[in-house]
């Protein structure tokens, strides 16, 4: 079948903000997320002549996202990180509208481990179901609800054994 270019376009461009969300969920840096995005759709982009004949091509893509994520995280040692953020660079983020919660909640979830990461993501910020979290990481069900239990026990944790102040987002990380 020959590749429509033009569909995955299209495609690319409206799947894009959603699966952006999903990757900064899962690593919590923008530009790392936008990097996952573009390995993800890059993946999409090989498979798409048997996507669009199979369908699924947004389940397919939230898939090669995480896969991403998840590839990066077993890497992790070789990540080069900066000493400390470009205060000049624009990231298009208005971290004013950001409230504290949210923060505290995602610097939370960086603190798990990624295949966690993942299964919380999924589950409760992409509201899939068990079979379907399972589907996009190829595991069991079984593994998905032993894993989203682990973190959700982790996260009660973080927040039952620490005040408010120690709930803060640290300067770090803001």
């Amino acid at each position: 079948m020959k590749r429509d270019d033009e569909s995955f376009t299209e495609f690319a461009a409206v799947a894009r903000r959603g699966l952006r969300n999903t990757a900064y969920l899962l690593c919590g840096d923008w530009d790392r997320a936008s990097d996952f995005v573009q390995e993800g759709l890059i993946r999409v982009y090989v498979a798409w002549p048997r996507l669009t004949r199979n369908g699924g091509e947004h389940a397919y893509a939230r898939r090669a996202v995480v896969s991403a994520f998840l590839d990066a995280a077993r890497k992790r040692s070789s990540r080069e990180l900066p000493a400390e953020p470009d205060p000049h660079l624009n990231t298009g983020v208005d971290l004013a509208a950001i409230v504290a919660e949210t923060a505290t909640l995602k610097e939370a979830l960086r603190e798990l481990p990624a295949r966690q990461r993942a299964c919380v993501v999924l589950r409760y910020f992409e509201d899939l179901d068990v079979r379907a979290t399972a589907q996009v990481l190829g595991c069991s069900e079984g593994t998905v609800k032993s894993q989203t239990s682990r973190a959700l026990a982790t996260l009660r944790s973080m927040f039952d054994d620490a005040s408010l102040e120690e709930l803060v987002v640290s300067e770090r990380h803001a």
